[in-house]
């Protein structure tokens, strides 16, 4: 059971590893401004989710007092850093599309 969770999350870590740096990729080739504060914020969400998934991966494969305290500030400051990010998407998000039609070339 151990084995088979700590799969689907190492794909998981991989999958949200893929997803940031597509979302970097696109907020540096983006050239309106607000659009690249929101890729900034989404790929800001899935560093948290990486946190989180991380810690919560590392709590399963080692059982240490050290491991639980530390993955849990990871956990914590995950959780945050999603949290904080996704309000700012929201914030973002009500301008992208009033941004792009102002600026249709």
């Amino acid at each position: 059971m151990s084995n088979i969770l700590n799969v689907v999350l190492a794909i998981l870590i991989a999958i949200t590893v893929v997803f940031y740096f597509y979302l970097k990729t696109k907020q540096f080739r983006s050239d309106l401004p607000i659009r690249k504060k929101w890729y900034s914020s989404r790929a800001g969400v899935a560093l948290g989710g990486l946190l989180v998934i991380f810690g919560i991966n590392q709590i399963i494969m080692y059982h240490t007092t050290l491991t639980y305290i530390v993955c849990a500030v990871l956990i914590l400051f995950g959780l945050f850093t999603a949290f904080n990010y996704n309000k700012r998407v929201r914030h973002y998000g009500q301008f992208v599309e009033e941004e792009y039609r102002l600026n249709k070339k």
